[in-house]
């Protein structure tokens, strides 16, 4: 059976993972993957990621970095994301992976007019999803967790915008059958939103916004935490039950 792999672009903070665990233990729990099921390559620390066709699919974490600091890990990964998608692969993206994957297809990163966009929001589907195969399920609108300064601010050409926030028009996409990306993080909890609030707290400040509003807002957010479950399920990676 081949593997599912899980692109690591980078790691949580070191008060984060001591207490949480990193972002493939996040995702492998999200996507109930078996331990023996994944195969985790660490990108971002130069490890080399196999031919798309030895893996059945790819999940693709967030990260500290920018895509725009165009790294060559970066760089060499959004070329993957190419060859993956010729090979109709699964793959899901998340926050860094959300962008890579955008900007690998043609879309452009930069950073999200505004500023800084933290915390548990509420996120409105759009018309689009209605019939997306895995989007239609989810209600009209539903909570997320999300941190992150760069954003999709133009999706490839083609690309299916399904779910915006206030700020963010493109934060979940579509960009073929078996290919999403989300920029807010359906693999946290609670507990690891909260203790991203607190370690930004002093950025919040400095950028105007009230870290202690924001940390009291944190809540469960059960429908997004059912995406990767639901898109591991979809094409055959999980092994929960239906």
């Amino acid at each position: 059976m081949k593997p599912v792999l899980i692109i690591s672009t980078g790691r949580a903070p070191d008060n984060i993972r001591a207490r949480h665990g990193d972002f493939p233990h996040w995702f492998r729990l999200g996507a109930q993957l078996l331990p023996r099921r994944i195969a985790v390559v660490d990108v971002a620390n130069g490890e080399t990621l196999p031919a798309p066709r030895e893996v059945a699919g790819a999940l693709i974490t967030g990260s500290a970095a920018m895509v725009t600091e165009r790294a060559a890990w970066s760089e060499h990964t959004a070329g993957w994301i190419r060859q993956a998608m010729d090979a109709e692969l699964p793959m899901f993206g998340v926050c860094y992976g959300h962008q890579l994957m955008a900007y690998a297809l043609g879309g452009r990163v930069d950073y999200l007019p505004g500023g800084r966009e933290i915390g548990t929001l509420p996120m409105e589907l759009l018309e689009s999803a209605r019939h997306d195969p895995l989007a239609a399920a989810l209600p009209a609108v539903f909570r997320a967790h999300t941190t992150h300064e760069q954003s999709v601010l133009e999706p490839p050409t083609g690309a299916m915008v399904l779910a915006r926030s206030e700020r963010d028009p493109h934060h979940l996409l579509r960009y073929g059958k078996n290919a999403l990306s989300a920029q807010f993080h359906p693999e946290f909890n609670a507990e690891v939103m909260r203790a991203y609030i607190r370690r930004k707290h002093e950025a919040m400040q400095r950028e105007g916004a009230d870290p202690h509003h924001t940390y009291r807002q944190v809540a469960a957010t059960p429908i997004a935490r059912r995406l990767l479950r639901a898109f591991a399920r979809q094409h055959g990676l999980s092994h929960a039950r239906r």
